[in-house]
């Protein structure tokens, strides 16, 4: 049984006839026949009844037909996955991600593909959200990694690749870090260390005290967690810290609480602009992000 064959007879039961078949595939009548009946008797079995009006499929033929189809599907399936590896062997990826956002999620992604990939180059631009929008308007950029909300939304495609915690942050002395239990009331008055105007994690931690009311007393401002971070373990306010941006293990570091619900979230995507579908390479990356994603935990160990 040849590969050719199953063409042959899946092209005649698609088109209901053996010249347009053989047109079909490229190849002579007679030629096509032969092979037809060459398959019919190593099978024992017929696949078409034949006159001169029509041609139609024996039972025994519609049962060969439907698992030859779906051999030459996966066949298809297998060439196309080797030509794209292929595809993917060199080249540049250009990624745009958030300051909040590619520190803590994006080496060990990079590092990944790098590793599959060593023929594609990664370029990362670290921006706020407004720029990273503006870059892939623009075609600058293959790929792009965020939060919603995003402004234009209908200019790109859009997929959601992970639901995040935001933390607060707390001095080691202030009165909440011996409060088990931490609800948005608590917060009323309570002095607040942001990312600067602009950066959507700030964005997002405002929106998220007035939804419940609360009015926060911003001191101090950064465009860096890191620096945020440091403010609040210095005591200057509190803060709410992307869940993978807490790691306890960091120098000078604040205290992490979940506060109790409605607990504030961020949803991170990748989006592209609609006109123009990711390369190979830029799909390979966001199927190695994908990969390390899932295997990152989502739960961190607080203090």
């Amino acid at each position: 049984m040849e590969v050719h064959q199953l063409r042959y007879v899946v092209a005649i039961a698609r088109t209901g006839n053996f010249s347009r078949a053989a047109a079909e595939c490229h190849v002579s009548q007679p030629s096509l026949s032969q092979q037809v009946r060459k398959l019919e008797e190593e099978l024992g079995e017929r696949l078409f009844e034949r006159d001169q009006k029509r041609t139609r499929l024996t039972t025994t033929g519609e049962r060969f037909i439907a698992r030859a189809a779906r051999i030459l599907e996966e066949l298809a399936d297998a060439q196309r996955e080797a030509h794209e590896t292929h595809e993917v062997a060199r080249g540049t990826v250009t990624v745009g991600a958030l300051p909040t956002i590619a520190p803590y999620l994006l080496p060990t992604a990079i590092a990944e593909f790098s590793a599959r990939y060593p023929g594609v180059h990664v370029v990362l631009h670290e921006e706020t959200t407004a720029t990273l929008v503006a870059l892939a308007a623009s075609y600058e950029l293959d790929l792009a990694i965020a939060s919603l909300p995003l402004r234009d939304a209908a200019t790109f495609e859009i997929q959601p690749l992970l639901e995040e915690e935001l933390l607060l942050a707390i001095p080691p002395a202030h009165p909440l870090a011996r409060k088990r239990a931490i609800t948005l009331d608590d917060l009323e008055d309570a002095a607040f260390v942001l990312m600067k105007e602009g950066h959507c994690l700030g964005d997002q931690t405002l929106r998220f005290c007035h939804q419940g009311g609360v009015e926060p007393n911003v001191v101090s401002r950064s465009a860096q967690v890191e620096t945020i971070r440091r403010l609040v373990h210095a005591g200057l306010g509190l803060s709410l810290v992307p869940r993978m941006a807490a790691s306890d293990s960091a120098p000078r570091h604040p205290l992490y609480r979940s506060l109790r619900p409605p607990r504030p979230m961020r949803t991170i995507i990748a989006f592209w602009h609609r006109r123009r579908p990711l390369s190979r390479a830029a799909a390979a990356f966001l199927e190695t992000l994908r990969d390390v994603i899932a295997r990152t935990p989502r739960k961190h160990t607080l203090s």
